[in-house]
């Protein structure tokens, strides 16, 4: 039997749940089981807990459904245990360094329940604090949550206690508990650090759950009733209770306005019937409003609240246009009611048709065709629109009006801090690669990168209008959760933008290539450096001309600077080096090129799709991991060979190395970890879940590109 069973309910916490069963596993007091509680095997959480499982014998997975919420994750990790001691973490917070040794020292056999100090951290790992513990540790369950004690498994046994359902189970959990225990300690240490979510509790928001606390309170009051209590406890449990609802009524927006004489009414139906004999209200505001809940003085507490409702009513200050007639025309259009029928895209920032909006608009146009359609565009990328492609420009009076009245809003960045959130509208945002580098919050603790980012609170301010935010990969998901926190809906479908690496004929790679000035027979190279934060303009970081010249006549090079440089770099322009920056679409560019030459950029994860060899040069790799911040080492995990100078890099091709079987198995590895989602069905799935209202069927996929493609066509072409 372990010492120790901490039990870890994950659902919604999948980003940061490595960190968190680190901090258990990393502990120097190893007797104990570790209980992370999933969705389900194959959910975001339940893919981190099964690969631990697989490292580690002492981590022991199980699962339970989300609809049962926290209180059965719970109830499922205890019917699984086998420690002689309970701990409850949650999925996104840290077991401090030492903490269950600290834990074993302190517990004696007879110990039910032991308290811990606990430290409450900002979610932006700012300001923390550290709750006090009362002073007597046999009255201190109900405002101590859960996961800041230690529970001896057979007391919770004996007594049949497990954690009640409803939102509002650390209440009834906590009053459960300080009923039926004998022998109760505390270490004020702090064991646990809780990190708070940027989204929030549930608990503090507004709605008819809040009613849900008057089931614990009701219930945990009608099981005391039941039981012999000395006094002191009797009053004391009755206090903390009552403390908590008389929170709840007394907050301006918790309860909902025609709601709020009813809740009273019912917490002083309770107040009546179970006040223990001889009980006196706590002296100061809070006795008065014990006094105002026994009498059922509802007008009277409802005065004393005012000055919390009236700040709680304050206006919210609504970012607008800058230009006052554009200001005054997009209120207006602000107080008409939503078109149900439209959906405004943008791309880049306005730079054109392009991306995961140009894939998921193009799929509407087929599979939604009642919905009309604007792109949004900057004035110099109007001619390169396609044709037939309903546009406006950004700043006009008409791209105010659409985005005012557009019930669907789809962006791969971001659109204008100016945009409302109204209601009912739809906000999806489709990313534009697979994080690589630090993104979002997850950027502030780097100067160089926090600099250009600008205002964090405004980012997030965005980051709040999303509903839906897409995935192509597990590793997105999770990178996305942390350096984005919200409350939006994560949409694992894959990125609309690579389905045409399934869905493209032999013929289309040629044509692209006719068009872009591949000439036959070479084997086109496609160099995509990305943009270095601690420089500025583009650099190619290799010598291209002495790279061709070194690699021989069989090769070609396309050279694509990122996005921010969108005129590459055109003095190195040659017969053999074609500048392909400014073609508008990055897809029909990775078609045309038989091996990609990169560096760090997310480029590498949408060309994988294709099967096709990819070469890492690396010339700066602890420069850029130190000014920008990674999330994962691609020195140690590279979609194919990594060149650290040009020589090493002309080598692999001259060699042959970026087509053989080593190369292979690299970028095999690469494919299953980071191209799991995307099948050639992702704007599909896009325009049914979000355009349509269709949960999305199990749509077959789409057979690669590389498997369909006859063998002198695909990827690669070895030279002797």
């Amino acid at each position: 039997m372990p010492r120790f069973s901490v039990i870890v309910p994950t659902h919604g916490v999948a980003g940061r749940l490595a960190q968190a069963l680190d901090s258990v596993l990393s502990q120097s007091f190893g007797d104990f089981e570790l209980i992370p509680v999933c969705d389900a095997p194959d959910s975001p959480a339940g893919t981190v807990a099964a690969a631990y499982a697989a490292r580690d014998s002492r981590v022991a997975p199980v699962h339970s459904p989300p609809s049962g919420g926290l209180s059965a994750a719970r109830n499922a990790g205890m019917a699984a245990a086998n420690g002689m001691y309970l701990l409850f973490l949650d999925g996104d917070d840290d077991l401090v360094a030492g903490a269950l040794g600290a834990l074993d020292i302190k517990l004696r056999a007879d110990t039910d329940v032991l308290y811990f100090g606990h430290e409450r951290v900002h979610w932006w790992e700012g300001e923390s604090s550290r709750p006090p513990l009362d002073k007597d540790p046999e009255v201190i369950g109900v405002h101590v949550p859960a996961w800041s004690a230690a529970y001896r498994r057979a007391f919770l046994t004996e007594n049949g206690l497990t954690f009640p359902g409803g939102h509002f189970t650390d209440a009834g959990w906590g009053g459960l508990v300080t009923l039926a225990s004998e022998r109760t300690a505390v270490l004020h240490t702090v064991c646990v650090r809780h990190h708070l979510r940027r989204q929030g509790s549930r608990l503090n928001t507004p709605g008819e759950h809040h009613f849900e606390l008057l089931d614990q309170v009701a219930s945990v009051l009608a099981r005391a009733a039941e039981q012999t209590v000395s006094a002191a406890k009797a009053h004391a449990l009755f206090g903390q209770l009552f403390a908590l609802v008389l929170k709840t009524a007394a907050h301006p927006t918790r309860v909902p306005p025609r709601r709020r004489r009813a809740f009273f009414r019912r917490a002083g139906r309770l107040y009546r019937r179970h006040r223990p004999a001889g009980f006196r209200p706590p002296p100061g505001s809070l006795g008065v409003q014990h006094r105002l809940l026994a009498t059922g003085a509802y007008s009277a507490f409802r005065a004393l609240r005012g000055a919390n409702q009236a700040a709680a009513k304050a206006a919210q200050k609504v970012p607008r246009p800058k230009m006052l007639r554009t200001r005054v025309l997009y209120a207006a259009h602000l107080r008409r009611a939503l078109d149900e029928n439209l959906a405004v895209y943008c791309a880049y920032w306005g730079r054109g048709y392009a991306c995961n909006p140009a894939a998921i608009h193009a799929k509407a146009r087929e599979l939604a065709p009642h919905i009309r359609s604007v792109f949004l565009v900057e004035p110099e990328a109007v001619d390169a629109l396609p044709k037939g492609i309903d546009h406006a420009v950004i700043g006009s009076h008409r791209s105010w009006e659409v985005l005012a009245r557009a019930k669907y809003l789809i962006n791969n960045a971001n659109f204008a801090d100016g945009v409302v959130k109204r209601p009912g509208s739809v906000h999806v945002q489709t990313q534009h690669g697979t994080p690589l580098k630090k993104m979002g919050v997850d950027q502030s603790t780097y100067p160089v990168v926090a600099a250009a980012t600008g205002s964090f609170t405004k980012l997030l301010t965005r980051v709040d209008r999303w509903d839906y935010n897409l995935s192509s990969n597990r590793h997105s998901t999770q990178m996305w959760e942390r350096a984005f926190p919200g409350t939006y809906e994560a949409l694992e479908y894959g990125y609309p933008r690579n389905d045409v690496y399934y869905t493209a004929t032999a013929d289309d790679v040629a044509r692209v290539r006719e068009r872009l000035g591949v000439p036959e027979g070479r084997t086109a190279l496609l160099y995509a450096p990305t943009h270095r934060d601690y420089s500025t303009g583009f650099e190619a970081r290799l010598d291209l001309e002495a790279f061709c010249e070194e690699i021989g006549e069989d090769f070609v090079v396309l050279l694509r600077a990122h996005y921010f440089y969108d005129e590459g770099d055109r003095r190195k322009s040659s017969g053999r080096i074609i500048d392909v920056t400014g073609h508008r679409s990055s897809e029909d560019v990775c078609l045309a090129a038989d091996a990609l030459i990169t560096d760090y950029s997310s480029i590498m994860f949408d060309y994988a799709n294709l099967d096709r060899p990819i070469v890492v040069y690396a010339d700066d790799w602890e420069i850029y991991r130190e000014t920008r911040g990674v999330y994962f080492d691609v020195m140690q995990a590279p979609p194919g060979p990594v060149a650290r100078t040009p020589q090493d890099l002309a080598r692999v091709f001259t060699e042959a190395s970026y087509a053989d079987s080593a190369s292979t198995a690299l970028r095999a590895r690469f494919r299953e970890r980071f191209c799991q989602f995307d099948d050639g069905r992702a704007a599909e799935r896009v325009v049914r879940r979000v355009l349509l209202g269709e949960p999305p069927e199990a749509i077959p996929p789409v057979v690669p590109l590389a498997e369909r493609l006859p063998a002198p066509a695909a990827s690669t072409l070895v030279r002797s």
